[in-house]
């Protein structure tokens, strides 16, 4: 009788465990969503790279040249009163190569190539035409990225955070009352698939520094003096998230 008592308890506390592990289960319950939103933002800066290159079979020239022409082009931002903090050098290439000239016998010629690039952030985006207009007739031969920028990029970034959190929580609240069951407290969330904005160097191919959110860019190639009338338009700040509600 009491072996049969002691076999009794034990298979009670044997399935204790088993009841409590399904309710803790059913609590823990979750619907997964994601949650997106764009922020539509008219820019109030320019990032612009200018590109010079100039050739010739005499390195003493050919650099004589390149310098020459930068030199004008940072006394024309002077003109414009823009800021030296924000007209920066990013590359600088010095290099030999052979070019082949148009001639009958298609004379190979070694001459020396020199780049630079001159990187400039425009505030006052009005004089934005003027500036490459100018750079143009100083001599810059490339333009290599235009980018229309904010500088409220935080205010926008947090807006559009707001929206996709608020866009995960209507799409959780759809799904599950479409299935009987309604939205709890969140249990996880996460931001992802954050774009980066990035000037870039054509020559150096160089990025700076990576965003949570992105700012949609325009690049050109080169330009020509009559490719002066810009559009700014709006740029589009985004975010996204994931979140992980409980299911009740």
């Amino acid at each position: 009788m009491k072996n049969c008592i002691k076999l009794r308890l034990l298979v009670l506390v044997l399935l204790l465990p088993s009841g409590l592990s399904a309710q803790d289960a059913q609590q823990r319950a979750t619907i997964d969503v994601q949650g997106s939103a764009d922020v539509k933002v008219v820019p109030n800066q320019v990032f612009i790279v200018f590109g010079i290159e100039t050739s010739d079979p005499n390195l003493t020239v050919s650099k004589s040249s390149n310098d020459e022409r930068v030199k004008k082009l940072l006394a024309m931002t002077k003109e414009l009163n823009i800021d030296p903090r924000y007209v920066q050098t990013d590359f600088i290439s010095i290099e030999p190569w052979e070019r082949e000239l148009r001639d009958e016998d298609r004379t190979v010629r070694r001459e020396y190539r020199v780049r630079k690039n001159i990187a400039v952030t425009l505030s006052d985006i009005a004089k934005f035409e003027e500036l490459l207009s100018r750079a143009l007739e100083s001599g810059v031969n490339h333009v290599h990225g235009i980018q229309f920028r904010t500088t409220e990029l935080r205010k926008h970034r947090d807006h559009a955070r707001e929206m996709a959190i608020h866009a995960a929580k209507e799409k959780a609240a759809l799904l599950a009352g479409k299935l009987g069951r309604q939205v709890g407290p969140a249990v996880r969330i996460s931001e992802y698939g954050g774009g980066w904005y990035s000037p870039y160097s054509w020559w150096g191919g160089q990025g700076y520094g990576s965003n949570a959110m992105s700012q949609v860019s325009s690049q050109a190639g080169e330009a020509s003096a009559n490719e002066v009338t810009i559009a700014f338009g709006q740029i589009t700040v985004t975010a996204s998230v994931s979140v992980s509600f409980a299911l009740q």
